[in-house]
């Protein structure tokens, strides 16, 4: 049981801060209302490993976030608009299957759009309906194409089977059959 928990502690940290570092490295097209936050196609990977990445994508938002300068509205918003969509996106492919992917990922760029859309709008004194534009095609961008592309390339049977021997991993088509 330790051991499990080590791992999801570890996890939980790699996902922080490759998210952190890939926001703030790129950070020209991570800010604004007009965003192409590239870290975001890690979001679907949390219907694949679960609180590691729910919590690690939550936490790496807030870090990159301190250094975006809007303030803390905007590390706390980031935070959770991650946490809401990756926890909803687990939640639906936890109960559904695989199958229902495409699902998380739509549930979690609706959520990012809401959410940062929304608070961006007034961070930036822009209409409501530009900041909800900008933040869904970006999003559409980097969670829907780029996310589902490493989703379903990470969560074919061998890795899924791998993933599951360390207690991660919740696919295979064995699962989905049953």
């Amino acid at each position: 049981m330790k051991a499990k928990s080590s791992l999801n502690i570890a996890l939980t940290a790699v996902f922080a801060a490759i998210y952190s570092i890939g926001v703030v490295f790129l950070a020209p097209i991570s800010f604004q209302v007009f965003q192409v936050r590239v870290a975001d196609a890690l979001l679907p990977l949390a219907m694949l490993f679960g609180w590691p990445a729910v919590l690690g994508l939550s936490l790496g938002a807030f870090v990159a976030n301190i250094f975006g300068g809007l303030g803390p509205i905007d590390m706390v918003g980031g935070s959770v608009a991650n946490f809401i969509a990756t926890f909803v996106a687990w939640r639906i492919a936890t109960s559904r299957g695989r199958r229902w992917a495409l699902v998380g990922v739509g549930a979690e760029i609706v959520i990012v759009t809401l959410v940062v859309g929304t608070y961006l709008s007034y961070l930036l004194a822009v209409p409501l309906e530009i900041s909800w534009l900008g933040v869904f095609l970006g999003s559409l961008t980097a969670i829907g194409v780029l996310g589902s592309i490493l989703f379903f390339a990470l969560s074919t049977d061998r890795i899924a089977a791998t993933l599951r021997t360390y207690g991660l991993g919740i696919y295979t088509r064995q699962t989905e059959k049953k």
